[in-house]
């Protein structure tokens, strides 16, 4: 995926920039804190987003810069907007729609930290099939980035991309405690499996949709060019956004399978984004128990339960770190173990591996909402 940075005082050329006026396109708001003058631009089926781009750019006059042409999942761009720029573009027939770029979150519990590991803490992962566990498998954590010298990765992890403009590092220990869950040797579940880091929110745990779609675009270009079976993690979600939902879903029609954090809000999760995307598996979260997490979002978005309550799991600050925390951002990551487990045992389309996931696991979770599933997600 190419960023473009380019401006222009070229006024003259704003006749030529564009198809015939139609009208302005309306911008669609988001339902939450938003970047201030960045836009997510959605451009027509057919339209050539680098014939469109350049004489965009050419035409810029206050200012504007276009940040990102997604290139697999997404057919449009983000920019930096203002003005009569944001105007040439709302009266342009190449586009189909612009949203507001909004901001992402992690949400999860702070737990208690620990400077060492303790091997015998880890419980084993009942049912796990030891075949292969996910050797060959490369798992996307898109996220706060990784601490890949973490003793858990085993030189398992590695730095895959930045977006957003920040350092090559997870200084907030989510992203790291993701990767632990999912893969790490002492806590994870799919312990030879690769872990690839795509930091798309900062050390605060907050970024932009417009560097998660970088993310997602970044991990489906990866999948794809590497030919490998390969699954990505979203702990992290937002309210609604179309532009968000078509990147993952368009990642998942080109192969690339995806575990979805519901939400921490105890709300039904088909009001954000990425959870209510369909083809995705989008978890929610249960205590030792196997009763819904008294935090987690429910409703019929949600596929499966897996354990999101006090997980121990890998953390920053040195090689041997643990922290124990709580959230659907921990009930995400195990079950992209388990989908990394499965496809590096069995292969499988993202449809025939999610039809299995679901059809593996058990009905035992007590507290969802009526019209909410009870299935507790299992190694399959």
């Amino acid at each position: 995926m190419r960023a473009v940075f380019v401006t222009a005082t070229a006024l003259a050329a704003v006749l030529s920039a564009f198809a015939a006026p139609t009208g302005n396109v309306p911008i669609s708001k988001y339902a939450g804190p938003v970047k201030t003058n960045s836009y997510i631009i959605k451009l027509k089926d057919g339209v050539s987003k680098d014939a469109h781009i350049n004489k965009l750019v050419a035409a810029f006059t206050a200012g504007g810069k276009v940040q990102y042409k997604y290139d697999t999942v997404f057919q449009g761009y983000a920019a930096s907007l203002q003005g009569k720029d944001l105007d040439y573009i709302r009266q342009s027939s190449d586009v189909e729609y612009i949203l507001e770029d909004g901001i992402m979150t992690i949400d999860y519990e702070q737990g208690d930290e620990t400077a060492a590991f303790v091997a015998r803490e880890a419980p084993a992962v009942e049912g796990l099939d030891k075949r292969a566990n996910g050797a060959g498998v490369d798992v996307y954590g898109i996220d706060t980035g990784i601490y890949i010298a973490h003793s858990s990765f085993g030189g398992r992890a590695r730095w895959g991309a930045t977006f957003g403009g920040y350092a090559n590092q997870d200084g907030n220990g989510h992203g790291t405690h993701t990767a632990g869950t999912a893969v790490g040797a002492s806590y994870g579940v799919a312990t030879s499996a690769n872990i690839i880091a795509v930091k798309v929110l900062s050390d605060a745990g907050s970024g932009t949709n417009a560097d998660v779609i970088a993310g997602i675009n970044y991990a489906a270009t990866q999948a794809r060019s590497s030919g490998r079976p390969s699954v990505a993690n979203l702990s992290l979600g937002g309210g609604a956004s179309t532009a968000v939902d078509s990147a993952v879903s368009n990642a998942i029609a080109g192969g690339l399978h995806f575990a979805i954090a519901a939400g921490n809000s105890n709300v039904d999760a088909g009001s954000t984004s990425p959870a209510r995307v369909a083809a995705a598996n989008t978890v929610g979260a249960v205590d030792s128990s196997n009763r819904k997490a008294s935090f987690s979002n429910y409703g019929s978005v949600v596929d499966v339960w897996a354990l999101g309550v006090n997980v121990l799991s890998a953390w920053i600050g040195g090689t041997t770190r643990t922290n124990t925390i709580s959230g659907t951002s921990m009930a995400s990551p195990r079950v992209a173990g388990y989908i990394a487990v499965h496809i590096g045992n069995s292969g499988g389309t993202p449809a025939a591996v999610s039809s299995a996931l679901k059809s593996s696991a058990r009905a035992v979770v007590t507290g969802a909402p009526s019209g909410t599933t009870n299935l507790l997600a299992q190694p399959f």
